[in-house]
């Protein structure tokens, strides 16, 4: 596949999202603890609006603590900017080459996913990720991305029920492939979506 084109779609249709949402849903919460739409939209155009220099003059100003300067700019820039220009940003950026330090670029596009999925399944939007974007987000679900995102699965195996998909061993879980990517990453799905075992595995925002 394209990976490229498949960030690029991925950007515009969020992009398309934002702008149909409401006063009141900008500033819901998400999935994302402590962060509503607006700093979750902010952080996702973050990588396109910081430079490298600037990025790192940030990540100094934040002791290298890399949750806390993420934290930190996302607040700042969500009050900053308009919902129009969270989501301009957003389109405007389809092809932007950006891509997290590690993962590549089905790291990129797992970055969008995510977060999207933080602010769509928050909302009760429905919004269902193509399922060819998962496969490739699927791939980076390795013991380094439990860690980093504090995903307390251990003893747990995750099995997909939309695709073939399965990660970990133990008592299974078994879900959509996008709920499985939300608790590989840290997240705790909304009470409606899962059960105490599989929807409260999950804690952290990503960086």
């Amino acid at each position: 596949m394209d990976v490229r084109a498949e960030i690029a779609a991925e950007r515009r249709e969020l992009a398309d999202v934002l702008d149909g949402l409401t006063d009141e849903q900008w500033d819901a919460p998400t999935l994302c603890s402590g962060w509503r739409v607006r700093e979750v939209a902010a952080h996702m155009s973050m990588g396109f609006r910081y430079s490298f220099g600037r990025t790192a003059l940030e990540l100094a100003r934040a002791g290298g603590n890399l949750h806390r300067m993420t934290d930190r700019i996302a607040r700042r820039d969500a009050a900053a900017l308009t919902p129009h220009e969270l989501a301009t940003a957003l389109r405007d950026n389809a092809h932007h080459p950006w891509r997290p330090p590690v993962g590549g670029l089905a790291a990129a596009l797992g970055h969008d996913v995510i977060h999207g999925l933080d602010i769509t399944v928050a909302l009760g939007l429905g919004r269902q990720v193509p399922k060819d974007r998962l496969r490739i987000v699927l791939e980076t679900v390795k013991p380094s991305t439990l860690r980093f995102f504090r995903a307390n699965l251990g003893d747990v195996e995750l099995r997909a029920t939309d695709l073939e998909w399965s990660y970990g061993t133990g008592t299974q879980v078994a879900r959509p492939a996008q709920e499985l990517l939300l608790l590989a990453y840290g997240r705790r799905l909304p009470a409606t979506a899962a059960d105490d075992e599989g929807g409260r595995t999950g804690r952290e925002k990503e960086a």
